[in-house]
């Protein structure tokens, strides 16, 4: 009588996950696609500005200090209500912190940001006799404001030649081959070296545009791009890419 031999059954090895590719990085864009593209933008937008909802110096910095991690349009709602009440520095200082928290309750961090908003206007009183000041130093001395939001204000407010920096602009600068760079300051120390003069003032916001409405983060419609023949990015396609 013969014995059956169990046979082990041996499991495949398992096969390590493979590691994904790394992002092949964009060509940089000649001083002539450059300005190529910047001509198209403003063909296509000779005045643009930003889409928050402001009438003043003081109302803009309000606004841009209350849109970090909020949509425009959240900001937007919050203060077409408020500053009707207080669009002043000394309208906010007498609202106070407690009394700024109910019309911006909508927007993420308010409670930081009534704080914020409450302190500058107190600030501005005490050291600029209640004026938003068109001096980087003094604007980033306010809580709350840092080198974006005062690029924003010294650009929109007063007529400057700035670069604020956002993830529209970041992602946009680096997927193109306009002005990469590591981190935002990179970024913008590249677009104010690149970008031609005569474009410089309005870039940022052609920028945010681009980014906000054409080369989204997630899928680019490149189909609808003005500029896809001087973008560099390796991923770009227009099969893939379908008008909304």
């Amino acid at each position: 009588m013969s014995t059956a031999r169990k046979t082990a059954v041996k499991k495949p090895a398992k096969r390590a996950a493979a590691k994904p590719k790394p992002a092949r990085k964009s060509k940089l864009m000649t001083p002539a696609e450059i300005r190529e593209a910047f001509r198209r933008w403003q063909d296509l937008e000779p005045e643009p500005r930003t889409e928050l909802d402001y009438t003043t110096p003081f109302e803009l910095l309000v606004a841009v200090t209350l849109s970090a991690q909020a949509t425009d349009v959240g900001v937007n709602k919050a203060t077409r209500k408020l500053f009707p009440v207080a669009n002043t520095p000394a309208a906010i200082a007498a609202l106070g912190v407690e009394g700024l928290k109910p019309y911006i309750a909508t927007i993420g961090l308010y409670n930081t940001k009534a704080a914020n908003v409450v302190r500058s206007a107190e600030l501005l009183l005490e050291r600029h006799g209640g004026e938003v000041p068109a001096d980087r130093e003094a604007l980033e001395a306010l809580p709350g404001v840092g080198r974006k939001t005062a690029n924003v204000v010294l650009n929109t407010a007063f007529g400057q030649d700035t670069m604020a920096v956002d993830t529209h602009i970041f992602r946009v600068s680096n997927r193109m081959g306009l002005a990469p760079g590591k981190d935002v300051r990179a970024v913008e120390d590249g677009l104010m070296k690149r970008v031609p003069p005569e474009y410089l003032h309005h870039a940022h916001h052609w920028l945010i545009l681009h980014g906000r409405y054409i080369c989204k983060a997630r899928k680019p419609d490149c189909a609808l791009c003005p500029v896809f023949d001087l973008c560099h990015w390796p991923e770009k396609s227009l099969r893939d890419a379908q008008p909304a």
